[in-house]
């Protein structure tokens, strides 16, 4: 059965974070290649999931939401 809620929902809402407590991320696992965006806190390492990142979409998807520039460090 079709559902027109079967999509993908974009986000248009710009959020925020703070560089000076906080850095964009993504946490990648070494056996699955599964890779998670998020934020990792620069006191304590701690990371904050965001969103799964399945492609190229959603990984610019992140990048938009945040207003991200630059390359995104990869952690394991």
């Amino acid at each position: 059965m079709f559902s027109i809620f079967s999509g993908k929902k974009k986000s248009s809402e710009h959020k925020t974070y703070d560089p000076s407590v906080r850095r964009p991320v993504l946490r990648c696992s070494i056996c699955t290649g599964e890779q998670v965006a998020g934020f990792q806190r620069l006191d304590d390492g701690k990371f904050e999931e965001v969103m799964l990142i399945r492609n190229q979409e959603d990984l610019e998807s992140f990048r938009e939401q945040y207003g991200i520039k630059g390359d995104i460090e990869k952690i394991y």
